[in-house]
């Protein structure tokens, strides 16, 4: 077992590259997550703390969107609402799964995200946004209800099924990138104060992966290409196979 200096070395460290992974090819969380149990953090606790990070670099990415003046609020605001309501459950129901089921929830999310990786649903994102109404009002709001329950009760992965609700009623890149980061960020604090009100959180080491986190988000917006590189996301499906193994195993043992 590290010492706590070599631990908050460790995940300041891992938060920089992950910080820099979710701003090239994105799922950074697949990392950082299953890291956080393997220095043993019960598994409902490393879910809380993973929060503080994610808060961290959100808060970045939406300052470096406001310098662009990408701001998509009324979007934003719609899709949080049922975003929230859906964190908020499934924050609760990650603190009352036993622990040996959570690692397997997430080691089984893991793959299944690996497949939306793979998939890239970016490549069904429109160049002219279609109007949100009618049935494509309805799909968003529910889409975005279980992204909510997604995000509160594992988080890793989350973007990629924004990408996929926001391509599929008809939005384009650029009001995306800019919806994912004010949801992510709204509904993150209210599963973090979920967590919180559960003492489910170490904020000691949520504080030095959330630098490492902001620090690696602010090197990748100003050294990478918006759509990532090919060899990152080779590298996050290898790891995230490895860990997805592990977790596995070790539940099932």
């Amino acid at each position: 077992m590290l010492s706590l200096a070599g631990q908050l070395l460790t995940l300041f460290g891992i938060g920089i590259f992950v910080g820099f992974i979710n701003i090239l090819a994105g799922g950074g969380s697949l990392l950082s997550l299953p890291l956080l149990i393997f220095l043993g953090l019960p598994s409902a606790t490393a879910n809380g703390t993973n929060r503080i990070g994610i808060l961290m670099q959100n808060v970045v990415a939406i300052a470096g969107f406001h310098q662009q003046n990408v701001m998509p609020w009324r979007i934003s605001l719609l899709a949080a609402v049922p975003a929230v309501a859906g964190a908020i459950a499934g924050a609760q129901l990650a603190i009352d799964l036993p622990d040996d089921q959570f690692k397997r929830a997430l080691a089984l999310t893991m793959i299944g995200v690996l497949i939306l990786i793979v998939a890239d649903p970016s490549k069904r994102l429109r160049e002219n946004p279609r109007p949100l109404t009618g049935w494509r009002l309805l799909a968003f709001v529910i889409g975005f209800f279980g992204v909510g329950v997604f995000g509160g009760f594992i988080q890793a992965g989350v973007g990629f099924l924004i990408i996929l609700v926001m391509a599929l009623t008809g939005f384009d890149l650029v009001a995306t990138n800019a919806v994912k980061v004010i949801v992510v960020f709204i509904f993150t604090i209210a599963a973090l104060a979920v967590f919180i009100m559960n003492s489910h959180v170490d904020y000691l080491l949520g504080a030095a992966l959330g630098f490492g986190n902001a620090l690696g988000g602010y090197i990748g917006t100003r050294y990478a290409v918006r759509k990532g590189h090919a060899w990152i996301r080779g590298f996050v499906i290898i790891v995230v196979i490895a860990f997805s193994l592990y977790l596995l195993w070790d539940s099932l043992s």
